[in-house]
């Protein structure tokens, strides 16, 4: 396993990051902690988890699992999403993060949090009162670094420059999806990251599924994807464009000597600008898959193939830009 700084933080993270969204729901208490077990083994120290992820259950089961190895885990939550019926239940208010961050304290077993992520942009509470409310948690001691998660690039450079101007802590982070059959961040998020040295934790690295190979272009018969909501819901993944690129997919991974998901994984750790995407896994066999995706190279060809053919459409304002971009830059 190799490491990386994460955005402009001297803290090191393993290549890939380890979700705990199945944590006691499709995986069992066991297999989890065997999984984090295994985890650990193989070199990783990531771990990402969430307030609301099986209603609390999978932040409880992580804290089980790491207690005796906390200071060698770089463990991180979020907050935002609904956690009561109460009207103050949800948000990016301070009573909401105050009230979540302790609650996530006491579920973990610990008395601080690596990464404190805000899960998603909140438009009833002023960013400045979300970021000097973060502030003073990294201040209290209670969380070391903040992060966020599913915003627009305005949204983030908004927080970074008000951050700095209030001479607050800053993200370190964004967890956005992305994957070869999700790159809408290549439009704007992915460069302004690169420019403000802001790490990138993608999601759904493998399509929610779809990039194992697992499916062909008639209905699925099982997994998430025959779902009829999310982001990796059918309707969303069992696009032309998608079966292209998963076919591309399927040629790398055989001439590889790879599974799609290793590949899959494999080309986010290779590109420029992601920290670590975070993989899940069901079942043991399925993390003894997804951890296949270290220990080896992609050759740039076959990277460049894949790179190629999930491309997002040359579109304005990036082509107009690049007919202007000078010779130098």
């Amino acid at each position: 396993m190799k490491y990386k700084l994460l955005g402009r933080s001297g803290l090191a993270v393993s290549e890939l990051c380890l979700g705990t969204m199945t944590f006691g729901n499709t995986t069992s208490v066991e297999d989890s902690i065997a999984m984090i077990d295994r985890f650990v083994d193989h070199g990783g120290n990531f771990l990402d988890t969430a307030d609301v992820y099986v209603s609390g259950r999978s932040e409880e089961i992580v804290g089980m699992a790491i207690k005796n190895k906390r200071s060698d885990i770089v463990l991180a939550t979020k907050v935002r999403m609904t956690t009561s019926s109460n009207i103050n239940g949800v948000g990016l208010s301070r009573k909401h993060i105050l009230d979540g961050v302790d609650a996530s304290l006491k579920r973990l077993q610990t008395d601080y949090i690596d990464l404190y992520q805000v899960h998603v942009w909140d438009e009833a509470t002023p960013i400045e009162e979300t970021l000097r409310t973060l502030d003073d948690l990294v201040t209290s001691g209670k969380v070391r670094y903040i992060g966020c998660s599913n915003f627009f690039a305005w949204q983030l450079m908004k927080a970074l420059g008000i951050s700095d101007v209030s001479r607050y802590v800053r993200f370190v982070s964004i967890q956005p999806q992305y994957s070869l059959v999700s790159r809408q961040m290549d439009r704007e998020m992915l460069s302004l990251c690169l420019s403000e040295n802001v790490g990138i934790i993608p999601w759904a690295p493998i399509g929610g599924g779809f990039l194992t190979g697992r499916y062909s272009r008639n209905i699925p018969t099982e997994g998430r994807l025959t779902s009829k909501v999310g982001e990796s819901a059918w309707d969303k993944r069992a696009t032309d464009k998608n079966f292209i690129i998963l076919d591309t997919l399927l040629e790398a991974a055989n001439e590889l000597g790879k599974t799609p998901a290793q590949v899959a994984l494999r080309w986010l750790i290779q590109r420029e600008g992601i920290t670590s995407p975070i993989f899940g896994a069901s079942k043991l066999e399925q993390f003894d898959d997804n951890i296949g995706a270290i220990g080896w190279e992609m050759p740039s060809e076959v990277w460049n193939r894949l790179e190629q053919v999930s491309a997002l459409q040359d579109d304005y304002p990036n082509r107009f830009i690049e007919k202007f971009r000078r010779p130098f830059e």
